[in-house]
């Protein structure tokens, strides 16, 4: 598995994200568990969480208390593999989404979040969407204050805009800002100047729902016609080159597919041995 940075931590160039095993349509214990388990067998070092990640009222941090258990029961070396996890979403449990970015309420996500991964320092901690009720520079700020307490290793952020990573920079301090986790896929890509941005700073950009999203990864060939027509030229499936291409875009990008089932982490982490032509970047970024 080839290796792209976040601040100064080497991880896979392809990442797991966790939220399908936790979420509507979640799977059994037990499959998430060897989901995890392939993608570390296929040199995986990156997943990405949050507290948000559940279903019902009452079982936050599902996903990161199911990582952990993947982790501790994993047979190899768990050592180099970073979490990552998120706070300042929140699931009351009818489905909807809600938000709190107040420092007091990320400080004491951040303290669950601990607990649940079962760790003395999270990772890499990302405030997961801005509130708008909440200044963002108070939202920042209390992720400086987790980053000088030691409670966290790497600060991150998700859903920015151009703006926002400038103002987190500058909040977090010279190289503070390790990441930035935007949605970005064939049908979106609207943060293609986030990306860019986080290619001239050299902050890692984490692509969520690379493939799509729940649901949807599967019909991605049929959706984006020049994807599914090269990937089928190139004998890949359309996940894979999908994931290539954006890989391609710059040394930054670390996609972060979803996976609920084992098959599809083994096929997404052998995106970066596949090498795009020119001519075929230039096809998919037209397409």
């Amino acid at each position: 598995m080839q290796t792209r940075t976040i601040g100064p931590v080497a991880v896979s160039a392809i990442g797991l994200g966790g939220m399908p095993m936790s979420i509507e349509g979640r799977p059994g214990e037990a499959r998430s568990v060897r989901t995890i388990h392939a993608a570390l067998d296929a040199g995986v070092t990156l997943i990405d969480t949050a507290d948000a990640y559940h279903l019902n009222a009452g079982e936050t941090g599902h996903n990161e208390r199911l990582i952990a258990k993947a982790l501790a029961s994993y047979s190899g070396d768990t050592s180099d593999v970073l979490v990552a996890t998120k706070g300042g979403h929140l699931r009351p449990g009818d489905g909807s989404w809600t938000l709190d970015g107040s420092p007091a309420h990320l400080r004491a996500a951040a303290e669950a979040s601990l607990k649940a991964l079962g760790v003395d320092v999270i990772g890499l901690y990302q405030f997961h969407r801005p509130d708008p009720k909440v200044p963002y520079a108070e939202s920042i700020g209390a992720l400086k204050e987790l980053l000088d307490s030691g409670k966290i290793r790497l600060a991150g952020i998700s859903n920015a805009s151009i703006e926002q990573i400038e103002l987190a920079r500058s909040i977090l301090g010279e190289g503070n800002l390790a990441s930035v986790q935007n949605e970005f896929s064939p049908a979106f890509r609207s943060s293609e100047g986030e990306l860019r941005h986080c290619a001239e700073a050299g902050i890692a950009f984490l692509p969520w729902s690379p493939l799509g999203g729940s649901g949807r990864a599967g019909q991605l060939g049929t959706r984006h016609a020049a994807f599914g027509e090269i990937a089928a030229a190139r004998g890949v499936s359309p996940q894979r080159l999908t994931l290539a291409w954006m890989l391609a875009k710059a040394p930054v990008v670390i996609p972060i597919p979803g996976a609920s089932r084992p098959e599809s982490i083994i096929d997404s982490a052998q995106a970066p041995e596949l090498t795009l032509t020119p001519g075929e970047l230039a096809r998919l970024d037209a397409s």
